[in-house]
């Protein structure tokens, strides 16, 4: 399936994305549609982009996007990663499909992926415009940052990583260098000894199996300040009484926070397991990806059906 390539304006920046558009699509026609929105380190060509082309094989009208200063899109300097910018650009997503001739403005969804799978669910606590909202393997960049992986990080750990944030905003402001870290391991032997999620992740993102020129494992170090005052599902049960759908595998190391988001979230609501799959299998791997987009779809399509 051949996406349009679109690009549409959020925070002053020019946004880029991919819009699919069913098969059977007819000029007039205004079809539910659903934005997908990319994990942290991620591009549109990636997972976010396989969920959007499958699901727009189900009858949905889909956007996959590169948020601002990541991908295609516009942006200085590059790798920022602001998850109260990310969220805006989620709300700016779901403006742009609105004004779409194909789409039905009243019948749009939101599904967000790994670090996504929180900003999607905090864009969506205010507005409503999104009719139905969908994880897959959601993480708290937040929690991730200020606790480690499972919790119980020593507190010193993300002290010095704001001390060091601290240093390197002066450094940019004295030198013009800008201080990039990597998002995963870049090797696998680097990757040794990690925890699943990240050694699965070098696999993903560091290898053919999705390397993709824009996606650069490189995030812009100075965001932690702004990573780590940011929580994901504080305000979840804001949602409601719009559905909420998150999607986990049962042998995911980050199966807690959509645990955790459900159980914070009011009704109607579903937490969806699917059997022996981790965090990143949930991304592209052939025997798990049908039945999370089954889920999806049926979600879809029965909370996006009429006005």
């Amino acid at each position: 399936m051949q996406p349009i390539a679109v690009t549409f304006k959020s925070n002053g920046l020019s946004l880029a994305g991919n819009l699919f558009l069913p098969e059977d699509h007819v000029e007039g026609d205004r079809r539910p549609a659903v934005v997908t929105s990319h994990p942290f380190g991620g591009v549109k060509e990636q997972t976010a982009g396989l969920y959007a082309e499958k699901l727009a094989a189900e009858g949905f009208v889909a956007l996959a996007f590169d948020t601002g200063h990541q991908g295609d899109s516009e942006g200085e300097p590059r790798g920022l990663e602001n998850p109260f910018a990310r969220a805006e650009d989620i709300r700016s997503a779901v403006t742009y499909l609105s004004t779409c001739e194909q789409v039905d403005p009243e019948r749009i969804g939101a599904l967000g992926i790994c670090a996504s799978g929180g900003y999607v669910p905090f864009a969506a606590t205010t507005d409503h415009r999104i009719k139905a909202v969908a994880t897959v393997s959601a993480a708290d960049i937040g929690a991730l940052f200020r606790e480690g992986l499972g919790g119980g990080q020593d507190p010193q750990v993300l002290a010095g990583m704001l001390g060091a944030s601290a240093r390197a905003r002066t450094a940019e402001a004295v030198s013009g260098v800008f201080r990039h870290d990597p998002v995963v391991p870049e090797t696998a032997q680097e990757a040794e000894g990690a925890p699943t999620l990240y050694r699965e992740g070098t696999d993903y993102y560091r290898t053919p199996r999705a390397q993709h020129p824009n996606s650069a494992n490189r995030y812009l170090f100075r965001s932690v300040d702004q990573i780590a005052q940011y929580s994901s599902f504080d305000l979840i049960h804001l949602i409601a009484p719009r559905p909420l759908l998150m999607i986990a595998g049962t042998e995911a190391d980050t199966a807690y926070f959509s645990r955790e988001a459900v159980e914070k979230a009011r009704e109607p609501k579903e937490l969806f397991w699917v059997e022996g799959a981790t965090h990143i299998d949930l991304y592209d791997k052939d025997a798990y990806v049908p039945t999370a987009v089954a889920k999806l779809a049926s979600f879809f399509r029965e909370h996006l059906a009429s006005v």
